[in-house]
């Protein structure tokens, strides 16, 4: 496994890459919810490449850039142990020389849910998301679906702006008690730990009630604030049923397309998102 640090480090060690390469892009404190995209990345591609680079233009001035989890060492391991071919490990002055002055802001699909809460977010995202696909140029680059939004955002970006990558989004990796995998989980205490399995349990009372033939957009908000409601350690921020791609409120589902139904909700001291797809039924 080669680990570089510099733009041209990893100019060279790609250079060295032969056939198609999956890139997974990171900022590290690897879990299984990553593995398994480099595992992914692993059996579609000839080669797999990861990025770690815990990105500061996607953190708001109030959010927890400076203590974000990373343990680079145990990262590195894991990725070892996992066949990847390359890591990237840049510092911020590799990724942000001297004299940047160029970002890339998407649409309408930043400017809600996550995008309306953290201005700048997804500009963030989408610039270092260019940076990387530029640099590493990947055949297929994969995201975990636990980021909807963030997966839409850079399908939009590659749709917009022609860019030759595949993007594939990896099904979320729960723990077995349900809890969607996230380096935020960390943050939270040994009592907030039960009481954040809210949200897969909203989530699912909305999918029941989708299965059973509820097409009302609203009652399926109701059915997932009613159940958050009942957590006193929970405080939502919000309750989404919206289109898959645009992200856009429905009023009704169209059976036909589904939906997308996510949540962010604050339990304890970290604010965790998930979603769940409501799948078409024809």
């Amino acid at each position: 496994m080669k680990v570089v640090t510099t733009r041209e480090e990893l100019r060279v060690a790609r250079a060295g890459l032969s056939g198609g390469v999956g890139l997974v892009p990171t900022m590290g404190f690897l879990h299984d919810g990553h593995l398994s995209l480099v595992r992914r990345a692993k059996q579609e591609n000839d080669a797999a490449a990861v990025s770690i680079f815990v990105n500061p233009t996607q953190f708001g001035p109030t959010e927890d850039l400076a203590a974000y989890p990373r343990d680079l060492d145990h990262d590195l391991a894991l990725l070892a142990d996992a066949g990847v071919d390359l890591v990237w490990t840049p510092r911020v002055e590799d990724v942000y020389p001297a004299g940047f002055d160029t970002y890339v802001t998407p649409g309408g699909v930043a400017d809600v849910l996550e995008g309306a809460r953290r201005p700048g977010h997804f500009r963030g995202v989408a610039t270092i998301i260019s940076i990387l696909f530029h640099l590493v140029a990947p055949q297929r680059a994969y995201f975990g679906q636990k980021d909807a939004q963030q997966v839409a955002v850079i399908r939009q970006l590659v749709r917009d702006l022609g860019l030759p990558v595949g993007i594939v989004a990896g099904p979320i990796i729960r723990e077995p008690d349900g809890l969607a995998m996230s380096s935020r989980n960390t943050y939270l205490s040994a009592e907030d730990r039960p009481a954040a399995l809210v949200l897969s349990r909203a989530l699912h009372a909305a999918e029941l009630a989708w299965d059973g033939g509820e097409r009302d957009a609203e009652a399926l908000r109701a059915t997932m604030r009613q159940i958050l409601a009942a957590e006193p350690r929970a405080t939502v921020d919000y309750v989404s049923v919206a289109h898959p791609d645009t992200l856009a409120e429905l009023a009704t589902v169209d059976p036909a397309v589904g939906a997308l139904a996510s949540l962010a909700v604050r339990v304890g001291t970290p604010r965790l998102i998930d979603n769940l797809v409501l799948a078409p039924r024809g």
